[in-house]
Formats: structure tokens, sequence, C-alpha cells
């Protein structure tokens, strides 16, 4: 079977969480007897993954990848014809969108891996309110063609599938879950001497979506401190200028940019616990990140956070900030907790193994 593969998010953001999932599809079909694979992208002219993957003649910024003409230009101008020159018998779209548009070639099958729908149901950031109209109408237009004309839908979660099959009702019957794969860590955790942390800290890691729910849990983290000193600081992974003015100079918290990989490790493994604060989330990397290195987590309930922790994990709304504060007291006090060998062996149902096993089901289905 000849496999395509949309390879897009790796030239725009190659460390992105959904990224990191196109690196896992791809060793995982390598890996499985049969398969032939081919990358398909844009790329600026002369941009070495010319040498990796078919793009078109034209040349496109990596910055430029996902504007709505570029788009069109590269999912009804070219990728027809390159799918059924290199005779490419499954194609699997990596990013909620991007199926060949009309006319699709003979015999093609297709896949759409969507990893959440937030695109359409919340509000995301954007430089105007033009700019976020067009967006958000391309978006759903360009969802709602690849969930009903794709053969199957792989969504990370049953709360993506769910929510997919309550958005398109009529596509229920071709959606499948295929939970990411998080292997944790390849590199040593890095000396973080020279970034001055607390000895005892709690983490949160990304600041920049609305959803993800941050100035909610700085409040309560805030009203905690100043009833007890047993709550400790809070470092964040991304940038205080994603906070409310009044809450980026608060005493205890600070925010960390420009980690690497082997920075990320060390930070899970130092902190106290992980906080995920999300009222929106499809999957919740950092969760599995932070377990996989044996950090105890706190999660939001009501999304995929509830299907991808351990069950003793501590849980809380994501609205009602004096039950969040109450929790925090509570857990600034504790000295026991989860062990650590049990949170590395909840995260292992998310390695390689597990992700490759699940992918080999999906692919025997298709053919």
């Amino acid at each position: 079977m000849r496999v395509g593969l949309d390879y897009r998010t790796v030239g725009t953001s190659p460390q992105s969480g959904i990224s990191r999932q196109v690196y896992a599809l791809e060793s995982a079909l390598h890996g499985l007897p049969g398969i032939e694979l081919e990358r398909f992208t844009v790329a600026p002219l002369g941009d070495e993954t010319r040498l990796q993957a078919h793009c078109p003649v034209w040349g496109c910024a990596k910055t430029a990848m996902h504007q709505p003409q570029n788009r069109l230009r590269f999912e009804a101008g070219f990728l027809p014809r390159a799918l059924r020159e290199q005779q490419i018998d499954l194609y699997i779209s990596t990013f909620n969108m991007g199926l060949p548009l009309p006319p699709k070639p003979k015999g093609l099958r297709t896949v759409v891996l969507l990893h959440d729908l937030f695109q359409i149901t919340l509000n995301n950031y954007h430089a105007n309110r033009l700019k976020a109209l067009i967006y958000k109408t391309s978006d759903r237009l360009s969802i709602a063609y690849a969930v009903h004309s794709a053969d199957r839908v792989w969504t990370p979660s049953h709360y993506s599938a769910d929510e997919t099959a309550r958005l398109f009702p009529k596509a229920a019957g071709k959606i499948r879950v295929l939970p990411n794969q998080v292997d944790g860590f390849c590199e040593l955790a890095a000396d973080l001497s020279a970034r001055q942390l607390p000895k005892r800290y709690w983490l949160l890691v990304g600041t920049r979506e609305l959803r993800k729910n941050v100035p909610f849990l700085v409040d309560a983290w805030r009203q905690a401190r100043q009833q007890s000193p047993a709550v400790p600081e809070l470092v964040l992974v991304g940038s205080l200028e994603h906070l409310p003015e009044v809450q980026r100079t608060l005493p205890g918290i600070r925010a960390l940019s420009g980690v690497s990989d082997a920075e990320l490790h060390a930070l899970y493994r130092q902190a106290s616990r992980l906080w995920q604060p999300s009222y929106a989330e499809g999957f919740g990397l950092p969760v599995i990140e932070a377990l996989s290195v044996g950090t105890p987590v706190a999660v939001a309930s009501g999304t995929s956070l509830d299907e991808i922790t351990p069950p003793s994990a501590p849980r809380f709304s994501p609205t009602d900030g004096p039950a969040l504060t109450q929790l925090m007291l509570s857990l600034g006090e504790r000295t026991e907790d989860e062990s650590p060998e049990q949170n590395r062996q909840w995260a292992q149902r998310f390695n390689h193994h597990a992700y490759r096993r699940r992918l080999a089901e999906l692919i025997e289905e298709l053919k």
C-alpha cells in the first residue's frame, strides 16, 4: 500500500504538538509491513524540504503555508494530480483539514487526523475581527469538507470523537480513536541552575490559547498563596504577555520561554506537580509528559483530560475558583502523593508500542 502523508505542519512549526504526532505517524507507518510512504507539502524555493517531499513547482514561505489562498492552491491545484502521479492508495491529512479537493483520484482512500474542533467552536487569537472571521469561516468549511469526504476520521481522544459526532452526526460511523503517542524524553534532563528556579514549584505548560484557562488558575493560586506559605511558586512555560497585566508581576510567578526539550524534561522532573486547567482540551500532551517522568498532575474536568489522567489524580472544575483554591491549599500541605512509578506506568499506555498497535488496526481496516 502506498501511503501519502501531509507534511505541511512540520514546515510551519516543527516542534508543535501536531508536528510531533506527524513524526510519530511517519515512524509508525515506516515500521508497518507492506507500506511505502511518500510526503507531500509546500516549501520555499531552494528549501531542503523539497528533497524529502513532493512539492508544487511554486514556492511558499513557511509562515504562509496555512493561509487560505495557499491552501486552496495546494489542495486543489497540486495535490489531486500529485497523488494520482504517485499512485497513492491512502492519503492522510494531519491537521484537522487539508484533503485534496475534487476530482478525487480513482481508488484513493483518505483519512483526516482531527486533533480537536476548537478552531470552529472557540474564539482564537487573530490580529483583528475581520481576520478572525475569514479564518473561522475558512476553517469551518475546510473541516466540514474533510470530515464528510474522508473515508475515516481519526481523533486522539473519545472526547474529540464525541464532539465530532455531535457537530457532524452523519460522519459518526467513520470516526475512530487513535490516542496520541507520547514517548517521554530521549534527551537527558538539562541543568537548570542558570534559570534560578525555586527549590519547590508547581508547573504549567502553555499560556497562549484562551482555552488553556491560565488566568483562572493563576488567580486561584494567588489566593492560595495569600493563605498559606506551603503553596509553592508557579512556573509557566510560555509568556506572561498572555496573562492580564495585574497577574504578570505577582510575587512567586515566573514564565520561561525558549525552553529546549532537555530543559522541559528537567522542568517536569523537578516540579512538585503539573497543573492543567484547560476548559477545552483535545488530548493534553503535557499531562502524559509529566506522568512519564513520575511527576503528579492535577487537571480540570470535563474534556479529554478525564480519560488520559490516572483516576487517582486530583481533578477540579475549570470554572469554580474557590474550590480550586481549596484544592491548592490541600495539595500544598500534602507530603505524600501518587507513586512516581505508578505515574510512569500509566504513561506507558501512550508509548510507541501502543500507538503502533492501534495504527496497524486502523490501517488494516482501510485495506
